[in-house]
């Protein structure tokens, strides 16, 4: 409102329902509502500005200009200082006893898994699994029960090229790093590997936080992490974790994680995890026609459920290092006919309520 910049990613849509829209890199959006909602609202909104809601009536048949005002965030007080990385890092992990799960709990999600050739899907998986997540201090095996999945294959006959996504289940299991902890939320004042930088103060999820940049220190050849790490400056807790395997060393174009963190009745678990490959790929003896390669796959959290908790019966375990667009499964059409494919550029983490609210019709 206040500069007339277009807001990308701006969430559009009927509140309470799975009908809405993204804003593209200019502000725009098209939305198509059935007769039955005309006399509903249509809620505008984004983080970093205050909602608005206006009346379908006020929209339908003509080109609408929408404004965000920013929102303001009242502090009783303001320190500003230069904060020691190392010692952001120590009270993460010195809290994670306070802040992560000592118990099981059962975690439903939507997880999917897509390869991308030339611009072009190859195949898309989706699926609803119910995980059982055992505690963050334990080193039993997390496991993975299939409840609902879907398939969509796009090869084509002069593809000479088939590629498929192997163990991306287990790499979202093994991903939680609060669990399973990386040398680099661990730095060590003798002998360390990684540099660690402060970045300062942000705002994410309704948080403020702190911001540790790191990578390998130079001189270090074999490829490492670098990234950024997002500490919650009032709890020390892990919200996000950005990571990279170093592109200096690494022989795919780029490989990069995304994980993150958030709390449920006190209590955090892990939220999202995204795992993206870039590769560049041509045919033997050919100097020029090389193709763009995307390998993806990411889970979300839908729902916590910490009553009466226990391992699955290994018949009902899924094998997650396996290929599971191979998996075999019963199509439920009654639960996927009215949920559309979450388009590939969206990201699934804006679309959580839709997906939360189809979700919620699975039983056990």
């Amino acid at each position: 409102k206040e500069t007339g910049i277009p807001i990308s990613s701006a969430t559009v849509g009927v509140r309470g329902t799975s009908i809405g829209s993204i804003t593209n890199q200019n502000g725009d959006f098209k939305l198509s509502l059935p007769d039955s909602l005309k006399n509903d609202s249509i809620t505008f909104s984004h983080i970093g500005y205050l909602s608005q809601d206006i009346e379908f009536a006020l929209l339908i048949g003509r080109h609408n200009i929408l404004s965000l005002e920013p929102k303001v965030v009242p502090l009783q007080e303001v320190v500003i200082r230069r904060s020691d990385p190392k010692k952001l890092l120590r009270e993460m992990i010195e809290r994670r006893n306070k802040n992560y799960s000592h118990t099981p709990v059962y975690l439903t999600t939507f997880y999917r898994e897509g390869v991308q050739l030339k611009n072009k899907f190859q195949n898309l998986s989706e699926a609803v699994f119910k995980v059982y997540k055992t505690s963050s201090y334990s080193s039993v095996p997390d496991q993975v029960k299939l409840l609902k999945m879907s398939r969509l294959s796009n090869i084509e006959a002069k593809d000479s090229l088939l590629v498929k996504v192997k163990s991306g289940i287990q790499a979202c299991i093994q991903m939680d790093i609060i669990k399973d902890i990386p040398e680099f939320l661990t730095p060590s004042v003798e002998k360390g590997i990684y540099d660690y930088t402060s970045e300062g103060v942000t705002f994410l999820e309704d948080r403020f936080v702190n911001v540790v940049h790191f990578e390998q220190k130079k001189g270090i050849s074999e490829p490492l992490f670098c990234g950024e790490l997002f500490l919650d400056s009032e709890t020390s807790a892990l919200l996000q974790a950005r990571l990279e395997v170093h592109p200096v060393y690494v022989i795919p174009q780029k490989v990069v994680y995304t994980i993150s963190y958030k709390p449920w009745q006190g209590t955090y678990y892990i939220h999202h995890i995204r795992g993206d490959l870039h590769f560049k790929v041509k045919r033997t003896k050919m100097l020029f026609g090389s193709r763009d390669l995307h390998i993806w796959f990411e889970m979300i959290t839908c729902k916590v459920d910490t009553e009466q908790v226990v391992a699955f019966p290994r018949t009902e375990r899924l094998p997650t290092r396996t290929i599971f667009s191979d998996t075999h499964f019963k199509y439920d059409e009654n639960f996927w006919k009215d949920f559309n494919v979450i388009p590939l550029e969206e990201e699934i983490s804006k679309l959580i309520e839709k997906i939360s609210l189809k979700i919620e019709e699975i039983g056990d």
